[in-house]
């Protein structure tokens, strides 16, 4: 049975950094983010619930909102599923604190205190290799790649993308990393997160200490989870089986183009099998059943295993 609770479920979350009594780790874990003139020494959470100007505007709900002891604010959200436009999302919602800082009368000067957003993100938001990044820090700069404003930053943890294992680890930001990213293969604490922050952690987390509210609330979000993991698993797959039916059809277009060129019966067998194998190698290393590839490629089971 599993030792440790989700950390990816919206319970898990909230119960291991939205809880008063855990406010010393939430303060650790944003610390490992924050250049040194914006470390947190104390903060008090936020209502997660902000409402826009008029009761028309839209509003927004965080899953963690807190304020330091010198004004700047922290939204710290958990991203399970991958949707579009979440970029233009992170920034609706750090406008919020941006705007309630604004001060009533002629007298306010304008000045604003520093806006975190944190993403932790439970799914591959780049797509393109040369893209990807584990970890983005972005701010406001000139065309030149200058800084022009330090006080709006928007952090995002592509948390598949690390991969690190225990004798990898460099720092404590490192450790963090690891904590979130396998918690719940955990089945005691690793001797590298024998640290007072971490085994609070791992106490907070430890399902056998709920009581039983607490505990039929967890499985429920760990239903959704699995339930929202399984609709996600579902569209990827019937989507990479529609593009490599396309890829198989266009293949096979192509190939009769070039047999006609060459010699229309020889061009087709040729193109089509070349194809074939192609798409067949592909699904072999996606891992996908030996049969659904040959009923998509028309290659023998034989043929499919020799391939490498």
């Amino acid at each position: 049975m599993q030792k440790y609770i989700n950390p990816y479920t919206d319970f898990g979350f909230k119960k291991l950094f939205g809880e008063e009594a855990n406010r010393d780790i939430l303060i650790d874990f944003l610390n490992t983010f924050l250049p040194e003139r914006h470390r947190v020494k104390s903060l008090k959470f936020r209502n997660t619930e902000q409402f826009g100007l008029i009761s028309a505007d839209r509003k927004a709900i965080f899953d963690i909102f807190c304020e330091a002891e010198n004004g700047e604010r922290f939204i710290v959200e958990m991203q399970k599923a991958k949707q579009l436009y979440f970029k233009d999302r992170a920034l609706f919602y750090a406008a919020f604190p941006i705007r309630e800082q604004a001060e009533q009368g002629d007298e306010w000067k304008l000045q604003l205190q520093a806006v975190y957003f944190v993403g932790i993100l439970d799914f591959e938001y780049d797509e393109k290799e040369e893209r990807r990044k584990f970890l983005r820090d972005v701010t406001l700069k000139d065309q030149d790649g200058d800084l022009f404003f330090d006080k709006l930053h928007l952090i995002f943890l592509q948390m598949p993308l690390f991969t690190k294992t225990e004798s990898e680890l460099e720092d404590h930001r490192d450790k963090w990393f690891y904590f979130l990213k396998n918690l719940t293969s955990f089945d005691q604490i690793p001797a590298i997160l024998r640290e007072s922050v971490f085994e609070k952690a791992f106490e907070t987390a430890e399902i056998a200490r709920m009581d039983k509210l607490e505990y039929q609330r967890y499985q429920a979000n760990v239903k959704v989870y699995r339930d929202n993991y399984a609709v996600m698993e579902t569209a990827r797959i019937e989507g990479e089986e529609k593009g490599l039916a396309k890829g198989l059809a266009e293949g096979r277009a192509e190939g009769r183009a070039e047999g006609r060129a060459e010699g229309r019966a020889e061009g087709i067998e040729i193109g089509e099998t070349k194809k074939a194998i192609d798409i067949a190698r592909s699904l072999k290393n996606e891992g996908l059943d030996p049969a659904f590839i040959a009923k998509m490629t028309g290659l023998s089971p034989e043929e499919i295993e020799r391939l490498d």
